[in-house]
């Protein structure tokens, strides 16, 4: 090399090399970096998500179902066909979103962990709840404390283990966007060198021989430039969208989610309130536990409704939220009026203000809960349009910049040539 830097044909020829291996990594690189953002990309609207959001939906189900089984005890021996349906459809919902979740949590440990969990508590928590109603059929009082040894199984095995899983989901989606919307340097870097490379090799065409142009060289610049400006545009078109899918989409399913979960609990709380009738209280011995938990999961469901409000961006997301606020106030209202009939000593008025079919606590948390789904399906659909339209945009990148690398490392190498056939 040193021999033949020494004269110009050989000056041309290191030169051709060169630049057709910078054009080569730079289509390379950029190919192999776009794969890696559009893959990942790929699992936050194919993978991440939809299973961050099936963990959401355990928990839901699992919640709901000790809901509608407390509320099927409370109503006494003849269960409602439709409480017992409930129950039947949130048990169902839960066991397959933990097969689903089971095959596609690709190796993940912790979450297999967790959903070993719930597979192994799970069938002992249905079976406490056959027991509780067995015996509130038979009139039997045993029935309540076995209703309450399953909401314990659910309190601090199931639900505990749901929302770990809905964690880890929940963190692999967040890890999946990052690598996403991570900026390609190590391409943006090589493309400014090929750049800078191809316009110094023509400066110094021009210099030696007043041409102004070499196609090749030419051509190879172009191709180069193709390749820096799609990449540049692709993914900032790419980064935005998935921007605007986690600040308008994910952001606000978290909350929601938040929001739904602290709902269920104290309506489980609430219900429990009756069945246990002051048995269980606080570890100070001061106050009904289930009371105090409802009240903190009311608190804590107002708080999310009002950060779900904040972040909601149109009208479409904003109303179903607000409606839950004023059925959250209901409730409210609706519960210290049941609670104030039972502390009265009139039990059998208490229930029907907690259970039954009009102006009921329960009324009110079914019209809380339908609000929250649909601004949870309103976010999801916002999440999912932004998400795909983020993946969209680095289509065809990394195949293109193959091809466009190859046509200009060859414009390139006949671009010299070109020059090199001047001497022979």
């Amino acid at each position: 090399m040193r021999r033949a830097a020494t004269t110009e044909p050989g000056r041309l020829q290191i030169i051709g090399a060169v630049l057709a291996a910078l054009v080569v990594a730079f289509g390379a690189v950029t190919a192999l970096e776009i794969s890696d953002r559009a893959s990942s990309a790929d699992d936050v609207v194919s993978r991440s998500q939809p299973l961050s959001a099936d963990a959401a939906s355990i928990y839901r189900s699992l919640a709901d179902a000790d809901t509608a089984a407390a509320s099927g005890f409370l109503a006494g021996a003849q269960e409602p066909a439709g409480v017992h349906q409930r129950y039947t459809d949130d048990i169902t919902t839960a066991s397959r979103l933990l097969v689903k979740a089971a095959a596609n949590t690709e190796g993940s440990v912790e979450s297999a962990r967790e959903i070993a969990t719930l597979s192994e508590h799970l069938p002992r928590y249905t079976g406490l709840v056959e027991r509780a109603r067995a015996a509130n059929r038979q009139g039997l009082p045993l029935g309540g404390a076995y209703l309450r040894y399953a909401n314990q199984q659910m309190t601090t095995e199931l639900l505990p283990a749901a929302e770990r899983l809905y964690a880890a989901e929940t963190a692999r989606l967040h890890a999946d966007d990052e690598d996403a919307r991570a900026l390609p340097y190590l391409s943006l870097a090589l493309g400014l060198i090929a750049l800078a490379a191809l316009a110094a090799a023509q400066r110094r065409n021009y210099l030696r021989t007043n041409r102004v142009l070499n196609h090749g060289l030419l051509a190879a610049t172009a191709a180069a430039l193709v390749v820096l400006l799609w990449l540049v545009v692709g993914h900032t078109v790419a980064r935005a969208e998935l921007n605007n899918a986690r600040e308008h989409g994910q952001d606000s399913l978290q909350v929601l989610t938040t929001a739904r979960i602290n709902s269920l609990k104290a309506r489980a709380n609430e219900n429990l309130t009756l069945v246990a009738r002051g048995a269980v209280l606080t570890d100070d011995g001061k106050n009904d536990k289930y009371e105090t938990e409802h009240t903190a999961g009311m608190e804590a469901l107002t708080t999310a409704i009002a950060q779900a409000r904040e972040l909601a961006d149109d009208d479409a997301g904003r109303d179903p939220v607000s409606d839950a606020a004023e059925r959250i106030a209901e409730w409210k209202q609706r519960h210290a009026g049941a609670r104030a009939t039972d502390n009265a000593g009139d039990y059998e008025g208490a229930l029907v203000r907690v259970i039954g079919a009009k102006e009921s606590t329960g009324e009110s948390f079914d019209q809380v809960d339908a609000a929250l789904k649909k601004a949870l399906d309103h976010e999801q659909a916002e999440f999912t349009r932004s998400a795909s339209d983020g993946r969209g945009a680095l289509t065809g990148l990394p195949l293109g910049a193959g091809v466009l690398a190859v046509l200009g490392a060859v414009g390139a190498i006949m671009g010299i040539n070109r020059r090199l056939s001047e001497y022979r």
